[in-house]
């Protein structure tokens, strides 16, 4: 279902602000464009597993005076269809998506951000060697399981003694919904996730989408952030960064999951690629310091076009 007309391939864009979906395996894909910038656009692919766009729009809208932001949920998020088959949680069929949006979409070039899960999306999309990427924004992203857990690690250690031991005990039970192991983990996220103070009221554009996806979440990373026992598990592309010839930027944030220390070593797997550390941010830099981190990405692609 093509709702818009866009020309990509040159800097002459046109763009009809719209919205639609595109069918995949499985089911259908809800997208949204903004912006009337003449710019390559930018394609956003979220975080997760089972996450969702809505949260992002009003922020990543504002890229939109430079180049059309494009937005989806993937499947089993959002706006998107939410079949029950477990079959389709699988990393390649969401690579997927992204090559069906393209072809729909008719993008013949694009710039891709991965944010968290969904730089594991962009890095596996960017292995296939697709044409027309005119660069990669990796946002805290999620490249080595094994090096989140390490990290992980790292970061539980800083929390108080209390919240560790509450923590160990209902992991050891796998007692994950238990009041008081939610509680505890609470307190991991106040620090990493989002640190910026205030209600976490969602955005206006998530009246309608379709919560959090927590069976996919569970399915394919596990019962908290710290803790993956899905099907990522075993997810590692670090060996193989190297291999992404295009324009690449890390971005994450100074209190992050996604250390500044871990981004800096992914940095070096790809030759010269960047880094921009957002201040006074964690895990959700789009809240904690939008026009800090919104204006790292609007330099970053301003300089390609």
């Amino acid at each position: 279902m093509l709702a818009f007309t866009l020309t990509a391939g040159s800097n002459s864009h046109y763009i009809n602000e719209k919205e639609g979906f595109v069918q995949v395996k499985g089911g259908r894909i809800w997208y949204k464009v903004t912006g009337t910038g003449k710019g390559t656009p930018l394609l956003l692919i979220h975080g997760g597993p089972g996450s969702r766009s809505c949260e992002g729009i009003p922020a990543y809208s504002t890229l939109g005076d430079d180049r059309p932001i494009i937005f989806y949920d993937q499947l089993g998020s959002g706006f998107s269809d939410r079949p029950a088959d477990t079959t389709l949680w699988q990393l390649p069929r969401f690579v997927d998506e992204i090559t069906a949006l393209r072809k729909e979409l008719d993008l013949k070039e694009v710039h891709i951000l991965g944010s968290s899960w969904g730089g594991s999306v962009a890095v596996e999309y960017m292995l296939s060697k697709p044409k027309g990427v005119k660069s990669v924004i990796f946002a805290g992203p999620l490249l080595s399981t094994s090096r989140w857990m390490r990290d992980a690690k790292i970061l539980l250690s800083q929390l108080s003694e209390p919240v560790q031991d509450t923590i160990r005990k209902y992991e050891s039970l796998k007692l994950y919904d238990h009041a008081s192991y939610v509680a505890a983990t609470d307190s991991f996220n106040i620090q990493y996730l989002s640190r910026k103070p205030g209600p976490r009221t969602s955005a206006p554009d998530c009246d309608k989408s379709g919560k959090f996806n927590a069976q996919v979440y569970r399915y394919m990373w596990g019962p908290t952030e710290f803790n993956a026992t899905g099907t990522l598990k075993t997810f590692e592309r670090t060996e193989r960064l190297h291999e992404i010839k295009e324009p690449v930027v890390f971005i994450t944030g100074q209190f992050d999951e996604a250390r500044p220390e871990t981004i800096y070593e992914f940095q070096k797997q790809i030759p010269g690629s960047k880094v921009e550390i957002i201040t006074n941010a964690g895990h959700n830099k789009v809240r904690d310091n939008p026009e800090e981190y919104l204006g790292a990405i609007r330099k970053f692609l301003a300089a390609i076009n």
